[in-house]
C-alpha cells in the first residue's frame, strides 16, 4: 500500500513510498531503452504526466532500468498516447533516487493532464565510457617510482560514485576512488610500481544508487613500462 509523507511548499508536494518495494517502470512503443514510461499500480499499468518531467526525472527512469543516462526526456506524445489511468503528475525528482517511486510528487488539480501529455524517455543503452589520460610526464618508470593517471567522464548529473583503475588481465581493481557529489573527474595513482606491475592500464567507474552495482564500459588503455631502478 503506498503512503504519503507531505511538506508544505508552494503547493502540495508528496514523495510517494512504498512499504514493501517499488512499483514497476516500463518503456513503451520504443525499444528497452526508449519509450512512453509507464508505471504499474493496484496491477494496472498507467502513464505519468509531463508537466514538469526534465532530464532529472528521466535519469532516474533511465539508472533504474539499467539503460545508463537520459539523451532526452520526451515531452507530449512522442511515443504515442496511452490508455488507461495517469498514475504520476508533477513528478519531481532530483536525480539521486532509486526509482521513480521515491521522487516527490506535487498535486494539482488547476493543471489537467492527459494522454496527449504522456511523458517519454530516450536513454543511451548503457554507461558512457570513461576516459584515461596519464599525467605522469612519461610512459617507462623505475621501480619504486609512482604513477599518476586521471579518469573522467561526461555526466550530466552527479551520480558518479567510485572510480577504478585496472590491470589488463587483473579482474579486481588496483586503485579505488570515491569522488564527492558532482564530480566525474579524478586522479589515481599507483604507487611504488614493481616490474611485475608494467601493462595495459584502463579504468571504470560505478554508479551511486543502483544495486546491482552498475559499473562503466572500461576507458581507453594506457601502456606503462617498469624497469629496474639503477643505483649509482
Amino acid at each position: 500500500m503506498l503512503t504519503f509523507v507531505c511538506i508544505l511548499l508552494t503547493g502540495l508536494s508528496c514523495a510517494l513510498r512504498d512499504g514493501v518495494m517499488g512499483f514497476e517502470v516500463r518503456l513503451v512503443n520504443g525499444d528497452k531503452c526508449s519509450g512512453r514510461v509507464e508505471v504499474l499500480r493496484n496491477n494496472q499499468w498507467g502513464t505519468v504526466c509531463d508537466h514538469g518531467w526534465d532530464f532529472r526525472d528521466a535519469h532516474v527512469v533511465c539508472l533504474q532500468l539499467g539503460c545508463g543516462f537520459a539523451e532526452y526526456p520526451a515531452q507530449g506524445p512522442t511515443y504515442g498516447p496511452g490508455s488507461g489511468e495517469i498514475w504520476l503528475r508533477h513528478v519531481q525528482c532530483t536525480g539521486h533516487e532509486s526509482s521513480l517511486d521515491h521522487c516527490s510528487v506535487v498535486l494539482s488539480s488547476s493543471f489537467p493532464c492527459t494522454h496527449q501529455n504522456d511523458a517519454g524517455v530516450k536513454c543511451s543503452g548503457s554507461l558512457y565510457m570513461p576516459t584515461l589520460t596519464l599525467l605522469s610526464p612519461h610512459t617507462v618508470f623505475s621501480s619504486g617510482e609512482s604513477v599518476r593517471f586521471s579518469c573522467h567522464v561526461l555526466v550530466g548529473q552527479s551520480q558518479v560514485s567510485d572510480f577504478y583503475l585496472y590491470k589488463e588481465g587483473v579482474q579486481t581493481p588496483l586503485v579505488t576512488q570515491r569522488v564527492d557529489q558532482g564530480q566525474s573527474r579524478v586522479e589515481l595513482t599507483l604507487l611504488d610500481v614493481e616490474t611485475f606491475q608494467q601493462g595495459s592500464y584502463s579504468c571504470r567507474y560505478s554508479i551511486i544508487f543502483n544495486f546491482p552495482l552498475q559499473r562503466s564500459p572500461p576507458s581507453n588503455s594506457i601502456n606503462i613500462t617498469v624497469g629496474e631502478a639503477v643505483c649509482e
